[in-house]
């Protein structure tokens, strides 16, 4: 058996302001984490990873970070993440987490002192001189709009892929390497098991060069994927996370097999790649298109032929719940939950599950503009509103719904009391109507829920050493059905998924290890049925 944690283990992402609040502040925090440690036990994950706690003047939800030496005090304290990761490890959990270090918040005491006019701190960043007003080149940041901001206290003009207020760190300054390092040391000495690192593809720009027009992210060849990048994560690796047992995971846009593969070479242990999240994007971001099973199967057997190690997800804090993306959520709740459960916990590679895609959270229907938090949604609409064919109300709240991050942001839902359980103060953002029917407290009591029925898969993929560390080989006869097997010494399995909502002829044999249906047919398979069977 291997001796990597990871691949033994299923991660569970906690987005923390929404998971537990345990001040009644209306802000989940770090205590409120401690207090579910138990139940996260009792479900079978073996690794948390935390969305950013660090100091944040919260533009962008703590994806823009003042002091990375800091725990932002909704949260709590460094006392308490030193308490989550002694309480977890009790409980054989271990505690991950988020790196952003492709920019910093602009109140970042770096980005202060190059306001200053201080020259060593303006090469921390990308600052640089206009053209005859107007910014240094034609970059589009990732939120739409010019990647460029103008400061008139220094007459000059800073790079920023994201929000405005989330500079780009200059990464052909070594200082930014050494300052990096030692916050990774930092909290890995603490006892930090390891990092996601947040668009860790874009941190190096091989020129300031006007980019390609393109309908979105002009200017992305000069940043996605570089060389660079590729030496910086080499460097991180042999001089820091080497030294350590740890995890590496990196989030990384828009990236293909051969380049993906690059980053299993001694740099990441794994990587986030977005093919199959992105699957029912149109021609833009902005509008979507219904996802087909077959798509979705192709796709699968895609990564896990093309790579040899694969993160395996459905659901993060960028996008929509799984139930109302990949299935039929409303029709067939449980059948549509459970299978996707199946898929994340048979498949090659790291099962990683977002909170409350154990119990089958789904997403908040459109928002009213006012209603918005996310940032990246407000930039949407901004633009959305400038284009005439576009700015009629229905439409633009479909569209910038579609990029909406909000949906999978809403609080935890754990009893049908008010507030769902999550916050006895009123909680910073809006909680999902649907808490009465779906929640933890309902499905702890259930054992035919969704929640009991991952506990089920996590254990049995634990038990069978052919999911975790076995071969896979996949049978593409049969439309619509993702069919598998998983090989290991001399054990086999064999995966049998129906991924559409409808009944498909199919004669197969009724005795098998785990179902999600108590009534099987053995000449159909019925909408999301999974069978999973010894060979």
């Amino acid at each position: 058996m291997s001796n990597k944690y990871f691949e033994n283990n299923v991660v569970y992402q906690i987005y923390p302001r929404s998971f537990k609040d345990s001040n009644g502040d209306g802000f989940g925090d770090l205590q409120g984490i401690i207090n579910k440690l138990d139940y996260l036990k009792d479900l079978g994950v073996g690794i948390l990873w935390l969305s950013p706690i660090y100091k944040s003047p919260d533009f962008d939800n703590g994806y823009d970070i003042s002091d990375y030496y800091q725990i932002d005090s909704k949260y709590g304290t460094m006392e308490d993440l030193k308490l989550l990761i002694q309480e977890g490890k009790k409980r054989n959990i271990r505690i991950v987490m988020d790196l952003v270090v492709n920019h910093t918040s602009t109140e970042h005491e770096w980005f202060l002192k190059a306001l200053k006019g201080e020259k060593e701190y303006q090469d921390f960043y990308y600052f640089r001189k206009g053209l005859n007003k107007k910014p240094p080149n034609n970059w589009q940041g990732c939120f739409t709009g010019s990647a460029w901001k103008y400061k008139e206290e220094v007459d000059l003009w800073y790079l920023h892929l994201f929000a405005e207020e989330q500079a780009d760190l200059n990464w052909h300054n070594p200082e930014v390497m050494k300052e990096v390092k030692k916050i990774l040391n930092y909290y890995l000495e603490m006892g930090v098991y390891g990092f996601r690192c947040d668009v860790i593809n874009y941190i190096y720009k091989n020129s300031l060069k006007d980019g390609k027009k393109s309908l979105y992210l002009t200017g992305k060849e000069h940043y996605q994927n570089t060389q660079g990048m590729h030496d910086i994560l080499k460097e991180l690796r042999r001089d820091v996370f080497d030294k350590y047992d740890c995890l590496v995971v990196g989030e990384t846009g828009m990236i293909t097999l051969p380049t993906g593969q690059a980053f299993l070479d001694k740099e990441l242990d794994m990587f986030f790649q977005f093919e199959v999240s992105s699957l029912d994007f149109g021609i833009l971001p902005v509008f979507h298109k219904k996802i087909k099973p077959q798509k979705l199967i192709n796709t699968l057997i895609k990564w896990q032929n093309g790579i040899t190690y694969n993160t395996l997800f459905f659901e993060n804090h960028d996008g929509h719940r799984c139930l109302n993306k990949y299935v039929d959520g409303l029709n067939y709740h449980y059948h549509g939950a459970t299978m996707l459960a199946t898929i994340l916990m048979t498949l090659k590679g790291t099962p990683f599950i977002y909170q409350g895609q154990e119990i089958g959270m789904m997403d908040l229907g459109v928002l009213k503009e006012e209603e918005i938090n996310d940032v990246a949604a407000k930039y949407v609409e901004k633009i959305i509103k400038k284009i005439p064919l576009l700015n009629i109300k229905k439409i633009r709240r479909k569209l910038v719904d579609n990029m909406n991050r909000d949906h999978s942001r809403t609080p935890m839902q754990w009893t049908s009391d008010t507030n769902a359980g999550f916050s006895k103060g009123k909680p910073w953002f809006k909680v999902n109507p649907n808490y009465l029917n779906i929640n933890v407290e309902k499905e702890e009591n259930d054992n035919s829920s969704v929640l009991a029925f991952y506990k089920q898969i996590i254990q049995f993929r634990k038990e069978n050493t052919c999911l975790s560390l076995g071969d896979i080989k996949f049978d593409t006869s049969h439309k619509n059905i993702f069919k598998y097997f998983r090989t290991y010494n001399d054990k086999a399995l064999e995966i049998i998924i129906n991924v559409s909502s409808k009944n498909i002829k199919y004669k197969h044999a009724t005795k098998c290890l785990l179902s999600n249906y108590k009534l099987l047919n053995e000449n159909i398979l019925q909408p999301y049925e999974i069978l999973i069977k010894t060979i």
